[in-house]
């Protein structure tokens, strides 16, 4: 494994850290300190995550063009860094969606340079593995973070914005790490990459990579933002100041799934994790629909992390595998971008489901979405086993 895989790891890790920090505490900032309401506030993270998606499309083709992954990346972690202190100033909706917003312009920046990089100095032999680690090591920062929420907080006699001050410390060190930890790689095809990318040459990504892009959408349709799963353990009697264990349950297991489900992919087709990954969504919706308690409710949020191991990691050498090299950051921009819009049309729905019917109906709806993503799934797993068996 390259040293600059796990220092990418490492770098995802603090800056996650810092981000679920935040993250654990939003739900109820927003909706107890700020008067936010349900609907707001999965128009806020719909919108975040959609910005984020779609400004990877641009810095995906600009990491083509000059062949400098790592510049790029600084820049998207640094952006990350500064919008920091704003969370804990807020005193209306409007400056979080507004910190929201240049933050995650920041991921978008950074996010599909970093995956490109990621394929640049990895050999194709155990790209999944590679692609499993640093989502594993990001994900340690994603539960590490909400742990350090809640000490904070029980520490700080339930004071959420001297807590949210706090999550400036790990961005400040992932900036420096990445500034002075990794080394820039260009792609192999430089003068390729450098050349201006046409509408017209997307056409040689190819229906396999496009495939991809569609499962990620229906898969982005039943995953809306993890706030809710916060608010759901609210709902059912957990403290506010312990509701941070949501994501500190959701994603240990995501962590310890993610390398091993990449490395399974690299010997299986890739598709059979993910077809896994869709069940446990379906029954993590399915169980958060009806828990009448905190009890069911981390269960089903353990099946969400074990749907998340199981998924993302893979889906991102999936995009790897389809792409063309010299396209391959573009590529990862279309991937979230389509993905992103989805997710944006999810949190909106999931808000608006909420506000008007109730959890309930909200997490239906994201469960038929993934028995959705899981049939088409299915087809296409079938299709290519057919069209490898004919003549």
């Amino acid at each position: 494994m390259p040293r600059g895989v796990w220092a990418l790891g490492f770098v995802s890790m603090f800056m996650d850290l810092s981000s679920e920090m935040v993250h654990a505490l939003l739900p109820a900032f927003l909706v107890g300190t700020l008067g936010a309401s349900v609907a707001v506030l999965g128009l806020i993270e719909g919108v975040a995550e959609a910005t984020a998606s779609i400004t990877k499309v641009f810095s995906g083709w600009i990491s083509d063009r000059l062949g400098r992954r790592k510049l790029l990346a600084v820049i998207g972690y640094g952006l990350a860094a500064a919008t920091k202190p704003v969370f804990p100033l807020a005193v209306t909706p409007l400056e979080v969606l507004g910190a929201r917003f240049l933050d995650r312009i920041g991921k978008g920046v950074r996010g599909a340079p970093r995956d490109a990089l990621v394929a640049d100095i990895t050999p194709a032999s155990v790209r999944g593995l590679a692609y499993g680690v640093r989502q594993g090591l990001d994900t340690v920062g994603a539960f590490l973070g909400p742990l350090a929420a809640i000490l904070l907080m029980l520490a700080l006699s339930d004071n959420i914005r001297h807590v949210l001050a706090w999550a400036v410390i790990p961005a400040l060190a992932a900036v420096a790490l990445l500034a002075f930890g990794v080394d820039d790689v260009r792609p192999r095809a430089s003068g390729a990459a450098r050349a201006p990318i046409r509408w017209s040459e997307l056409g040689g990504l190819g229906p396999a990579f496009w495939a991809v892009v569609l499962v990620g959408a229906v898969f982005s349709l039943a995953r809306f933002s993890e706030a809710f799963l916060i608010l759901r353990a609210q709902d059912v009697g957990l403290p506010v100041a312990f509701a941070p264990l949501v994501l500190v349950v959701m994603n240990v297991v995501y962590s310890v799934v993610a390398a091993p489900a990449g490395s399974l992919s690299d010997r299986v087709d890739r598709r059979v994790p993910l077809l896994a990954g869709l069940v446990a969504l379906v029954a993590a919706d399915t169980v958060l629909a009806f828990a009448s308690g905190v009890g069911g409710v981390f269960a089903a949020v353990a099946l969400w992390g074990l749907h998340m191991g199981l998924s993302q990691g893979v889906l991102s050498a999936l995009v790897a595998d389809a792409a063309p090299e010299r396209l391959r950051g573009t590529a990862f921009g279309l991937f979230n971008l389509a993905s992103g819009v989805a997710l944006l049309a999810a949190s909106t729905v999931a808000g608006a489901l909420w506000s008007l019917y109730g959890a309930r109906a909200t997490f239906l709806a994201g469960g038929g979405f993934a028995l959705l993503a899981a049939l088409l799934l299915s087809a296409m797993v079938r299709r290519s086993q057919s069209s490898r068996g004919s003549p």
